[in-house]
């Protein structure tokens, strides 16, 4: 189990482990897995962590989308905001690139989701690795982030 996934099962949400085979040679990860699991991409959303000059942040959106730097940065009342290191993503996060879950991070930070979330019973992120996704609803992901819905993708 990956601190996702445990993080899901101690909240005592409903939510489903989909699991896929993942091809090493792919480079977008969401798109694989909207494709291996046969969802609508646009019920799949990747997780960024953005730096807004010295605290980094989350942002979940769906996978097909670009994250607007500038709507995050207003959603986070910040002035602006830029895609963060590698390096300190995984630090903050204890995931690697391609597998960053919004759950079971080793430091919380400030989560904002996409707004077009909540248009949709359920939603699947990363479950902490590539090739597994955890399928669950909105607003129990928000509600175990704390994070807040904002138009972030463009």
């Amino acid at each position: 189990m990956t601190p996702a996934i445990n993080a899901a099962k101690k909240a005592g949400i409903t939510f489903v482990v989909r699991e896929y085979d993942h091809d090493p040679s792919c480079t977008s990860y969401g798109l694989e897995a909207a494709e291996k699991l046969g969802v609508d991409p646009c019920q799949v959303f990747k997780t960024l962590v953005a730096d807004l000059g010295g605290e980094l942040v989350v942002a979940v959106i769906p996978v097909e989308s670009m994250l607007g730097l500038k709507q995050l940065a207003k959603a986070a009342g910040a002035k602006k905001a830029a895609m963060a290191d590698r390096v300190l993503v995984e630090r903050a996060t204890g995931y690697v690139l391609g597998g960053v879950s919004p759950l079971g991070q080793k430091k919380r930070l400030r989560t904002f989701i996409d707004i077009s979330a909540q248009d949709h019973p359920v939603m699947l992120v990363s479950g902490g690795r590539r090739g597994l996704d955890i399928e669950l609803a909105p607003e129990d992901l928000a509600r175990m982030t704390a994070a807040r819905f904002a138009p972030l993708a463009q």
